[in-house]
């Protein structure tokens, strides 16, 4: 018995060190996304992310927008093209192709018919998917499709 105690009281032990060596490693670098796109079209930008979605502006310049979601739970940023400030990295506006923004939303029918009132075009009707999302989408001044959804976990009926 005294054994057994010994065995378990060294595999508790090494599970709290590889535990604290597993986190200290995953939380080595924090991390916050947020996504930038470079458009000459800044102040459209600004109105339909705020107009539209109600998005909030966290900090602004002649050049640069950051706007967060409601709540501040996310940013993206919008940046002038070729701007001096800037390194050529940075200078190539978006092209309006091959991109798309998902907002996760707790109601997705409120959001879709407040956007129908104020004429938005919905690029997407709204629908059900069989995978369990209910969304629909629409369209930002630079041309990135944003997909408007409500995840429902599937059920296994």
């Amino acid at each position: 018995m005294k054994q057994l105690l010994t065995v378990l009281a060294l595999v508790c032990l090494a599970a709290a060190v590889a535990s604290k060596t597993s986190s200290t490693i995953n939380n080595k670098y924090k991390m916050k996304l947020n996504a930038g796109i470079i458009t000459e079209k800044l102040n459209e930008t600004k109105d339909f992310y705020t107009r539209i979605l109600g998005f909030g502006v966290t900090f602004e310049n002649e050049f640069y927008l950051l706007m967060h979601t409601p709540g501040k739970e996310a940013e993206i940023s919008f940046l002038l093209p070729n701007h001096p400030s800037q390194q050529p990295l940075f200078h190539q506006p978006f092209s309006g192709q091959g991109m798309y923004l998902t907002l996760e939303v707790d109601d997705v029918y409120k959001i879709y018919n407040e956007l129908k009132k104020k004429g938005v075009e919905i690029r997407i009707d709204i629908r059900d998917e069989p995978w369990g999302d209910r969304h629909f989408a629409i369209e930002d001044p630079n041309g990135i499709g944003i997909d408007i959804v409500k995840y429902t976990p599937q059920t296994n009926d």
